[in-house]
């Protein structure tokens, strides 16, 4: 590790969205929008599948569940937290893309990552300002939380919690369908059927 872990926040279980038309096009979503695929419905419900000890838990610390304002956001926490009291926050949009939103990602200079090539965007968000709004989030929880967002806000999220550099972020995997509970520096990732987990800290 590079940088310190975040072990003073409080416990987080993050669900990135599921599938939408544009992830299976290769098509950059940023602060734009496309509707979950059947795929990515499906996704949301294997999420629900190990949400409901999540919610005991959520509910026993007095925590909440914050949703990003994107609509793949929401459609995957109607999913997978059905009729749950949702919180909606404006800082888990995605990183915007500036002029690359919409545009396919087979047409864009590569970079080392995603997150490395989408926050160099013109007219977008620096990697800086994606890692400050994630960072005044998770600063401003006082009790555990559900955290329903994106594939790119969540390596920051994830990033730091671990304690990487902004070049590990952009390299840890980037699941669907699955949810990661991050807690005193480490990561765990929950699958379907899976209550136990996997200890992904250093994925």
């Amino acid at each position: 590790m590079t940088a310190s872990a975040r072990s003073g926040w409080p416990d987080i279980w993050f669900l990135r969205h599921g599938q939408t038309e544009w992830n299976a096009q290769g098509r950059i979503q940023g602060h734009l929008d496309s509707p979950l695929t059947a795929l990515g419905q499906r996704q949301a419900r294997m999420q629900a599948g190990n949400a409901a000890g999540v919610l005991n838990e959520i509910a026993a610390g007095g925590g909440g569940i914050h949703v990003s304002p994107l609509g793949r956001a929401r459609q995957t926490a109607e999913i997978a937290l059905p009729g749950q009291p949702i919180t909606i926050d404006a800082r888990l949009s995605e990183v915007a893309a500036g002029a690359w939103e919409g545009q396919l990602k087979a047409d864009l200079p590569q970079r080392k990552t995603d997150l490395l090539t989408y926050t160099s965007a013109p007219d977008g968000e620096t990697l800086e300002q994606l890692i400050a709004r994630v960072e005044d989030f998770a600063n401003s929880l006082d009790a555990p939380a559900i955290v329903v967002g994106h594939g790119l806000w969540g390596q920051v999220l994830r990033g730091l919690v671990k304690g990487l550099s902004p070049e590990e972020m952009g390299m840890q995997e980037n699941a669907q369908g699955c949810i990661y509970h991050l807690s005193q520096g480490r990561e765990t990732r929950l699958t379907a059927g899976d209550a136990r987990g996997i200890d992904a800290s250093g994925a």
